[in-house]
């Protein structure tokens, strides 16, 4: 087992917290800042979580690595390569400074997620520093979620609004033995119904999109097997690069000054008539969209269609974050209030009630 040690700053963390509650002052909690373009603009005293930082744990054999919050996501993941593992959900850096706690609050996934799961879906457990200044662990292990809930994988895409994360327990996995990538040139309307029909099949996918006119492949695991796919599926092979581009937003879509909305639509969803040019991913169940079109019109075409939008572009709509409805509105309040009652974390980051 490898342990490392390198900057554990619980204590202090725990004091800046416990003196805001305090005096009342409200925190931004930030570690590289890579995703700070998420969700809405927060005002408040700086808490900093990259002082601490370092892997706690990490046994290849046990298949779970520990980190702090503040670690960098480049030095657990070239831990992780090291001994030929991965994060299944290919969490995106955005920037070479991204933090592990960024990746949790954040709770983005790359290509792979439908076929291997999200982000939140690898943790296994947490430390939290909550709203009544205690340090906490969650998990399985120890400490009882708090009302029915896994508190941990709550943190999960909550930006930061329920408490300080300190540190998390991930599942990981091997890498696949085989990788090879392909390229189709087709129309929009039969790659979505090529990949309707390849996901009813033992067809060893991972990855897919729509992109240039053309459908992305990638295919995974056995040598047997995504050799025998490959045959199947003849075409020209795409260079592997191509899905960290697009992850983490480098290919030449991605580089405008339109808004970008990321769009969230159930499995199998066809064509959107939507306002603007798009790229789709996660096999059509993800779908980004450069558009001036106005936040209402867009968000009534994919909520038409059964999914949500989100705007990425910071500034572009009043409300990036999809609305909620009036339960859900009442289920983020109460998390809030039953873990950060007097509302210094991150207050209004994704909606102004929490």
């Amino acid at each position: 087992m490898v342990v490392r040690h390198d900057a554990d700053a619980s204590k202090a963390l725990l004091e800046q917290v416990n003196q805001a509650l305090n005096s009342g002052t409200k925190l931004r909690i930030q570690g590289g800042n890579s995703k700070a373009f998420l969700g809405r603009k927060v005002e408040g005293e700086v808490l900093d979580t990259r002082v601490h930082c370092g892997i706690v744990s990490y046994d290849p054999t046990e298949l779970v690595i520990t980190a702090r919050a503040g670690t960098p996501l480049v030095d657990l993941q070239a831990a992780l390569d090291e001994a030929g593992q991965m994060l299944t959900c290919e969490p995106p850096h955005f920037a070479e400074d991204a933090t592990v706690g960024g990746m949790l609050a954040a709770g983005l996934s790359g290509p792979r997620r439908p076929w291997s799961g999200a982000v939140r879906d690898l943790v296994l457990g947490t430390r939290v520093i909550t709203g009544f200044g205690k340090h906490l662990r969650f998990g399985g292990e120890v400490m009882k979620n708090v009302a029915g809930y896994d508190v941990s994988r709550l943190m999960a895409g909550s930006l930061g609004c329920l408490g300080l994360v300190t540190e998390v327990s991930l599942k990981v996995l091997p890498k696949p033995r085989e990788c090879v990538s392909l390229r189709f040139e087709v129309d929009v309307e039969t790659a979505l119904k090529n990949l309707a029909e390849w996901g009813q099949q033992p067809i060893p996918i991972s990855a897919a999109s729509y992109h240039d006119n053309a459908l992305h492949l990638r295919l995974e695991g056995g040598e047997g097997s995504v050799a025998s796919a490959r045959e199947r599926l003849s075409c020209e092979l795409l260079d592997g690069d191509y899905w960290q581009q697009l992850n983490e937003h480098q290919l030449h879509f991605f580089r405008s000054e339109t808004p970008l909305w990321r769009i969230s639509v159930p499995n199998n969803t066809g064509v959107l008539a939507l306002p603007g040019e798009q790229l789709i991913d996660w096999g059509g169940a993800q779908r980004w969209l450069k558009s001036d079109s106005d936040a209402q019109t867009i968000r009534r075409i994919v909520s038409e269609a059964g999914g949500h939008a989100t705007c990425f572009t910071p500034g572009a709509c009043d409300s990036p974050m999809p609305p909620l409805s009036a339960p859900l509105q009442r289920y983020h309040r109460q998390l809030k209030a039953q873990l950060d009652p007097q509302g210094i974390f991150n207050p209004g980051r994704m909606y102004p009630e929490v």
